[in-house]
């Protein structure tokens, strides 16, 4: 594989049956520094379709390979297809021995296209301490613990504007230039990012790596926090940051006393200890949830959501303490098992407030669950989303339903 490999040499049974001038003139070198020559962000054209790969290769390109910068996940996606192509193996298993394995990152979760190609651009679950280690090998040009991974050349490349990404951007770090899959940031540094805050930040001259798994709403959040690094760090003369055994230990003393914020305000008895709270059969609902139910659980409880078309989610609580359990919930692109805690608590004596945290991915969940009298108020919210995923349902206890149901339709004069 080269830099300069057309992209279409790859994927001679996925291309247009007359693919564009432009279309032939793409490279890797272009997917690599989104600079196809899409005019506009062709992300939903291609995600809602089964073969990524054909869909791509149909999008009309508006400008000339190399001319236009547009961010671009289905890029790097592209970049992934073109690797598995090429060494018929699947992503995880061509990177384990050449990257993860050598930086002592446990084999990863890495969802995948409908056609089973990993999703490359998104989708990638790695441990935060992963991701520092990722960001000291870039550092060391390279190198990780002594050991040769990627080529100086290649950093070098990938660490140097490929690309101009200042139109009409007013974020400073995301308009200093884009390398290789990297944004090149002010004073010489380089980050990579993703939705919600993920990133891996390195400022070769300071020899600073950060890493950070957030949940931010929006990229001008993710700029506060980088212009927040650079005013207590990369602006600190090195002398100022290196911190002195006291200073570490007290460092040490503050981080052990961080939460993540989730209170918890246990009201009055648990869920389980009121038999009233059964069962609701839950009204029309564009969610397809059938019927919602409670049961004890050892001190706590399980909430049961059953769905029209079968599926089935069970949720465990406990209004006086954290509980950690495993819920198939989506990451990027489909649903997975994975592990959430949960934190519950009275509001007062008919709301009950479950929170779920999926530590995964930057989700979290909370449902509001309202008792009023026979009726069951639901509501749903989410923290960050891709897509709107906040709801409000209703329902009525299952016994009031069965006896509503038991009486007889009357039809005219007996």
């Amino acid at each position: 594989m080269d830099l300069q490999d057309k992209v279409i040499s790859f994927f001679s049974d996925k291309l247009p049956e007359t693919p564009s001038i432009h279309l032939e003139k793409m490279t890797i070198h272009h997917l690599l520094s989104m600079n196809v020559g899409h005019h506009d962000n062709i992300y939903g054209n291609v995600a809602s379709e089964k073969d990524w790969v054909k869909a791509f290769l149909s999008q009309e390109i508006q400008h000339e390979p190399g001319s236009y910068y547009r961010y671009s996940t289905h890029s790097t996606y592209m970049l992934a297809a073109i690797l598995e192509r090429v060494t018929g193996q699947n992503l995880v298993d061509f990177l384990m021995p050449r990257l993860f394995e050598p930086l002592g990152i446990s084999r990863p979760v890495w969802e995948t296209c409908p056609m089973g190609i990993t999703a490359g651009g998104m989708g990638l679950s790695v441990p935060t301490e992963g991701i520092a280690r990722f960001g000291q090998m870039l550092l060391e040009k390279g190198k990780y613990g002594g050991r040769r991974i990627v080529s100086e050349a290649y950093i070098e490349l990938a660490t140097q504007e490929q690309s101009d990404n200042r139109r009409d951007e007013v974020r400073a770090d995301s308009a200093q230039g884009y390398g290789y899959q990297f944004f090149l940031c002010r004073q010489g540094c380089f980050r990579g990012g993703g939705a919600f805050g993920q990133l891996c930040f390195v400022s070769p001259e300071q020899r600073i790596v950060i890493a950070a798994t957030s949940s931010l709403s929006s990229g001008n959040e993710l700029q506060v926090l980088l212009d927040l690094v650079y005013e207590h760090l990369i602006h600190k003369s090195k002398e100022e940051i290196v911190p002195n055994l006291d200073e570490r230990d007290l460092l040490q003393q503050q981080l052990s006393k961080m939460t993540d914020g989730i209170p918890i305000h246990p009201f009055g008895n648990d869920l389980c200890q009121t038999p009233n709270y059964r069962s609701y059969r839950m009204n029309g609902n564009p969610q397809g949830i059938r019927c919602i139910e409670f049961s004890p659980l050892g001190s706590g409880s399980e909430l049961h959501i059953h769905y029209e078309n079968g599926d089935h989610k069970r949720l465990l609580f406990d209004c006086k303490e954290p509980v950690i359990f495993q819920d198939r919930f989506v990451k990027d692109l489909s649903l997975h098992l994975q592990e959430v805690v949960s934190y519950a608590g009275w509001e007062d004596e008919r709301t009950l407030k479950l929170t779920l945290v999926y530590i995964e991915t930057p989700y979290i969940v909370t449902y509001t669950l309202k008792f009023i009298e026979e009726k069951l108020e639901l509501h749903c919210a989410m923290n960050v989303s891709l897509n709107k995923a906040n709801f409000e349902i209703t329902g009525t206890h299952a016994d009031k339903v069965e006896k509503d149901e038991e009486k007889p339709e009357l039809r005219g004069n007996p």
